[in-house]
């Protein structure tokens, strides 16, 4: 299994930046993909970014050249850089981990983007 605990989510202004952080429970070396979805009311759940065990790194079209998923191997930890945000990034933010054994999810972040 693996516990995921996601921080850094919060209010803020169009055009700002915020850091999200997936703290995993154990060696990410041993997940073959991380990745950070999202969730914004009466709307289904998206794939925002992934990355792999071997550090290949994908962005969805939507935020792509604004977002930057990246992983501190050593804390464990991966990371969603958000940039030049948008009112329409506003969202729940969740982490999800893939193993051999099954999904994980992390409890989500709100993120809120507005004036």
């Amino acid at each position: 299994q693996v516990q995921l605990v996601e921080s850094g989510g919060g209010l803020v202004q169009p055009g700002g930046s915020l850091r999200l952080s997936c703290a995993a429970s154990r060696s990410i070396f041993s997940i073959n993909f991380m990745g950070w979805y999202r969730q914004a009311p009466g709307k289904e759940r998206e794939l925002v970014a992934t990355i792999t065990s071997g550090g290949t790194i994908s962005h969805a079209d939507s935020v792509k050249g604004r977002f930057t998923i990246s992983r501190d191997i050593a804390k464990n930890t991966v990371y969603l850089q958000m940039n030049s945000l948008k009112p329409e990034d506003t969202a729940v933010y969740y982490c999800n981990a893939r193993t051999g054994e099954g999904f994980y999810w992390g409890q989500g972040t709100q993120v809120t983007v507005s004036s």
